[in-house]
């Protein structure tokens, strides 16, 4: 094979005859333009960032900016970015990205999110990165764009898994990256196969007390980091060597950034929570009285639904009794269907409106009464759109979006309590209390976030003399979840190897009473507090 080069003569005559003459080789303003570049690029620290100097638009926070540089210079490229929710774990791996397209180590690139963040993510990486992804479509081919952003459930399926192990990727990037550490899903096989330079794994969720999915989140980011299982399992045998060994702890710290909320300037933001007790009416009280005494001799689990359900609103309570089909509830079904309106419903409304037009998110743990709140606050006027699980992507985007520019209240079911950047509103309504004290978090998080500028509000609706005082008094005041920080019960949980929504679940399946229930929680909460004064 001959290649075959051609000199630019006319470049070069006009060279050597500029030269010979003493003429300027380029005009005075194009010099200028390439000094001031070049001056731009000249950096006193070795370790520090060429992003911000081409993105004065983004107020980039200390602790992501130190995020950056120790994924750049000290993991190569391969982390776990785990980060407290709200505190930007989307901008560390922005700025990670565009600093390595800017020197030139990356070009193509995938990421891949929940179908419902999949917009959240072209916007940030356009607005903030001016970085051109795009949302991949039917029709498109994984080849067409150097930087795509897809669903996890789209990558895996079949027909598009072959196409994207068969690219060499510069980059891969996947948000909720705890839902991978499941070494048996189809999800870890993919993203383990995929071929990649660079990883970053984005979970607000720190790797837990289980050495199997340790191993698997690290070995996604470094294959033979930890050796071999087998290797690893018998060198770590208990699960809370994960705590108590240091060796383990420094091994980790090589491929995980996590900072907590207290440690950063968003620390500054406050958060004004205030309980809003309430009280049902006689009516209310007697139809809530009677559905506890039907179920006095039924299990725990299924009488703390329905009344979890009445303390929400008759129709949750109404259509879940219907569902099970029995007719003694025939009685109970009718004194529930002509109850008055909520008395939940009603200080949603009072509070709304005390709020002189501010935006409100209001979270829920029905549907039911996710329906009846926004029927209910268009009889008063007030404009309102739900965001649920099950919507499509497109629908959860119009639906942020007509919340943010046209609407003042977002009810939401729990889907709302993840992924979602709320930051332009600052008051939450937590109309029904969650079983998680860390789901509670989950929800605030949407809201006390990067970019936040506004001290957050938050309003915990309960009922007295129902299972919602039970459950604040059982759980948030024996825990001060209210008081302290997640990241602290968070690490507390950690190091008890205890998953709340398991151990709730537990307990409430294998009581036979509520009496019986109350005890094991309080041995519950007692053993977290423990820890946390110890901690």
């Amino acid at each position: 094979m001959h290649i075959i080069i051609n000199k630019d003569k006319y470049f070069l005559n006009q060279l050597h005859t500029k030269l010979e003459n003493n003429q300027q080789l380029s005009s005075w303003e194009l010099f200028e333009l390439h000094y001031r570049m070049e001056t731009m690029l000249i950096h006193d620290d070795f370790d520090a960032l060429l992003v911000p100097n081409y993105l004065p638009h983004v107020n980039f926070m200390e602790h992501q900016v130190k995020a950056a540089q120790t994924v750049i210079h000290d993991m190569d490229g391969r982390a776990i970015l785990a980060d407290e929710v709200g505190l930007g774990k989307t901008i560390e791996a922005g700025l990670i990205l565009k600093e390595y397209m800017l020197r030139k180590l990356v070009k193509k690139v995938l990421i891949l999110v929940p179908s419902s963040l999949v917009p959240q993510w072209v916007e940030e990486l356009h607005e903030k990165f001016h970085i051109p992804a795009v949302a991949f479509r039917k029709g498109y081919e994984w080849e067409q764009y150097d930087v795509v952003i897809a669903s996890i459930d789209t990558a895996k399926q079949n027909k598009h898994q072959s196409h994207i192990l068969d690219i060499e990727y510069d980059m891969v990037i996947v948000d909720e990256a705890h839902k991978i550490k499941n070494h048996k899903t189809k999800n870890h096989a993919m993203i383990r196969a995929i071929q990649k330079k660079y990883c970053l794994l984005l979970t607000a969720t720190p790797v837990q007390n289980k050495l199997r999915e340790l191993f698997n989140l690290v070995t996604i980011l470094k294959p033979g980091f930890l050796g071999t299982y087998e290797s690893f399992k018998r060198k770590y045998r208990t699960e809370n060597e994960i705590q108590s060994d240091k060796h383990l702890q420094k091994l980790i710290q090589q491929v995980m950034v996590r900072n907590a909320r207290k440690d950063t300037l968003l620390h500054d933001v406050k958060r004004q929570v205030e309980t809003v007790w309430l009280t049902f009416n006689e009516e209310e009280q007697k139809v809530y009285d009677s559905l506890s005494n039907i179920f006095q001799d039924s299990h725990t689990f299924s009488k703390i639904t329905y009344l979890k359900e009445l303390c929400s609103s008759r129709e949750a309570c109404y259509l879940s009794l219907e569902a099970s089909d029995s007719k003694k509830y025939k009685d109970i079904l009718e004194n529930i269907a002509v109850l008055p309106h909520h008395v939940k419903a009603k200080k949603l409304v009072e509070i709304i409106q005390s709020l002189n037009g501010k935006k409100v998110i209001v979270f829920t743990e029905y549907r039911a009464t996710q329906f009846y709140l926004q029927w209910y606050l268009a009889q008063e006027n007030i404009s309102s759109v739900p965001f649920r699980g099950g919507m499509k992507a497109n629908r959860k985007t119009w639906m942020m979006e007509l919340f943010q520019n046209n609407k003042q209240v977002l009810i939401a079911t729990e889907a709302g309590g993840e992924g979602v950047n709320l930051q332009f509103c600052s008051h939450i309504i937590n109309y029904d209390l969650p079983w998680n004290p860390m789901r509670l978090e989950q929800r605030i998080g949407r809201i006390h976030r990067y970019g936040q500028e506004n001290d957050v509000h938050i309003y915990h609706f309960a009922i007295q003399h129902t299972i919602e005082e039970q459950i604040m008094h059982l759980l948030y005041k024996k825990i001060h979840m209210f008081e302290q920080v997640v990241g602290k019960l968070d690490d507390i949980l950690t190091a008890l190897n205890i998953d709340l929504d398991k151990e709730f679940s537990s307990i409430m399946e294998t009581s036979d009473s509520v009496e019986e229930m109350e005890i094991k929680v309080n041995h519950l909460t007692e053993v977290i507090n423990q820890a946390g004064r110890e901690a």
